[in-house]
């Protein structure tokens, strides 16, 4: 199986370089379940801080994957955090930097929570990505928080609005629903 291991935390731009190995970035709302997806794929509790409190993510955090060497990325989140404007913006230039200057990052991995209609946020990252021609892989966290008739027609309503060819990774971090198939996708990005 694989795993993670935290190897280095940007918190400004010019901290960002130095890494030479292919990169896919987590992006999401600030209370979505980024580090409950990395724990989940890493299998270690503590892997990534877990906070009831949005917005504890401030840095840039590379993990790198092994044995097949490449560093799954988690960027702040996005939207609701308790936390100063002025940081709140300061995040937003790391995030652009990050994203529009940087050849190795092979796709974006957007986390949606599957409880939830699409939102503007959500959809202003996904045409944002988009516009940077860098590949899309939509994951709905929270599945077992979700009955499944509700489940299926978020994941059609986001495989329509986004129009994708593969429907979002459905993904528990509780259950472990989607973790194989979410590997498969990351590592199909990085190999090809």
């Amino acid at each position: 199986m694989y795993k993670l291991k935290l190897e280095k935390t940007a918190y400004t731009p010019s901290q960002l370089s130095g890494l030479d190995l292919p990169q896919i970035a987590l992006a999401g709302r600030s209370n979505v379940g980024k580090s409950s997806l990395i724990n989940a794929l890493g299998d270690r509790k503590k892997l990534a801080k877990i906070s009831s409190t949005p917005g504890k993510t401030r840095s840039v955090n590379f993990y790198l994957v092994e044995p097949v060497n490449f560093y799954l990325v988690d960027l702040p989140g996005y939207g609701y955090a308790r936390c100063p404007k002025t940081e709140r913006e300061k995040w937003g230039l790391l995030i652009q930097k990050y994203l529009e200057d940087n050849p190795r990052l092979k796709a974006v991995v957007l986390l949606l929570d599957s409880r939830l209609e699409p939102q503007v946020l959500d959809l202003e990252l996904a045409q944002y990505v988009s516009s940077l021609n860098l590949d899309l892989i939509p994951v709905l966290t929270k599945a077992d928080k979700c009955k499944q008739n509700k489940l299926n027609r978020i994941r059609n309503t986001w495989t329509q609005v986004l129009g994708l060819t593969h429907p979002p990774v459905v993904f528990s971090s509780k259950t472990g629903l989607g973790k194989d198939r979410l590997w498969e996708r990351m590592i199909q990005k990085v190999a090809g």
